[in-house]
């Protein structure tokens, strides 16, 4: 996924992990990527990976030098969302991941993006096995609320969010990201919720101006 921001950051030392498949919640999603590096990090994620990135920062705090949140809301689950969820799962267990990628095309792209973002968004989502989508999908529903880890972080945070997006909408992002201590907000237009594949260079530069100042 992070592909097009690799030569943006090469001057970073980036690791790219692997999520799934690392256990039945976030919070153990958390500690396997924290298991595996050290020292302070620069934690970005988007909307998954974002959850994520929550979750390591409530973990180990005194860690995460700075916090990137790309579509990625920091309360827990409504009812009305769990509900959507339920509806997913039974998409994955009838269909796989072909009939999840049919589902979300288009909520998760702009029907005008660029082919580089759709081959690449789609080959992620067939990627995954049945069981992986579902267990992902399980972590993702039953994610605790991290409204107080935002408020309390210590470091820089960047908040970003497109402008089409139908999971997250901007102006819900922008509320989120004003009760962070210190926090940067950004819309990418002509984006829906994977900003970092379908604008990836005003995302780039976005990202890259974050970094210099952490």
């Amino acid at each position: 996924m992070w592909e097009p921001q690799l030569e943006a950051l090469r001057d970073y030392d980036v690791v790219t992990p692997r999520l799934y498949g690392r256990g039945r919640t976030l919070d153990e999603y958390a500690a396997s990527v924290l298991a595996e590096a050290d020292g302070e990090l620069v934690v970005v994620g988007a909307s998954f990976g974002g959850y994520t990135a929550l979750a390591m920062a409530h973990r180990e705090p005194a860690r995460v030098r700075a916090l990137g949140l790309v579509d990625a809301r920091v309360d827990a689950d409504s009812p009305d969302r769990r509900a959507g969820r339920a509806g997913t799962k039974a998409l994955i267990e009838q269909r796989g991941a072909q009939g999840l990628w049919e589902d979300q095309r288009t909520k998760l792209l702009l029907e005008d993006a660029g082919e580089g973002a759709v081959k690449s968004a789609e080959e992620q989502v067939l990627a995954r096995s049945e069981e992986e989508l579902v267990e992902a999908l399980e972590a993702i529903r039953d994610r605790a609320d991290h409204s107080e880890t935002l408020a309390t972080f210590a470091g820089l945070v960047f908040v970003g969010v497109g402008e089409d997006d139908l999971f997250y909408p901007a102006d819900e992002a922008q509320r989120q990201a004003s009760t962070a201590q210190h926090a940067r907000f950004r819309v990418f237009a002509g984006a829906r919720h994977l900003p970092s594949l379908e604008q990836p260079g005003e995302f780039n530069a976005a990202l890259a101006g974050f970094l210099a100042d952490v």
